[in-house]
């Protein structure tokens, strides 16, 4: 997610406001949002300007996950395709998909870290992953990877890492 510090007003949003978690919808909020969004997305001929728009950032910022599946998903029946494929930006996207899909984003991204040819950054995903979603959802992303890619997870940091930092990504895994 390099030059996500461009995007400062949305990242800022998401990990200090207020984000409701319960799993009540509002059907006439989540067609009003999801057109929102359109508007927002085909407004801004450059994709950067979306992270500024306030009622976009609101929108990603506030919503509880069950609410923003069923904004994309009134979405992609309003404009007859995904979000995802709206978005210029790889920032954006990934925001969206981390926030629509934990699990296949952080499969993605420990993919991309378990690669021969992975860099500094993907590779410090892998810790940075495992470390941090041990205790919140480790075993759900380590179904929805093996699901993904056809090879336990547990297999390919044996196969990418060594010694006592092998032993303790397994373990957490």
């Amino acid at each position: 997610m390099k030059n996500c510090f461009l995007y400062q007003q949305l990242l800022v949003a998401l990990v200090s406001t207020y984000r409701y978690e319960g799993s009540r919808i509002n059907d006439v909020a989540v067609r009003s949002e999801a057109i929102k969004l359109g508007i927002a997305i085909n407004r801004y001929g450059e994709k950067k300007k979306l992270f500024k728009d306030e009622e976009t950032v609101r929108i990603l910022a506030t919503r509880s996950k069950p609410h923003l599946k069923a904004i994309f998903k009134c979405y992609k029946e309003t404009f007859n395709k995904n979000i995802e494929e709206d978005l210029d930006e790889p920032c954006l996207k990934d925001t969206i998909y981390c926030l629509y899909a934990p699990p296949m984003y952080f499969s993605k991204i420990l993919d991309s870290a378990t690669k021969a040819n992975a860099n500094e950054n993907e590779k410090e995903a892998l810790t940075r992953v495992i470390v941090t979603r041990a205790n919140v959802d480790i075993k759900v992303i380590v179904e929805e990877y093996n699901k993904q890619y056809g090879t336990p997870l547990t297999k390919k940091i044996e196969d990418v890492a060594l010694g006592n930092y092998k032993d303790f990504l397994v373990t957490l895994v």
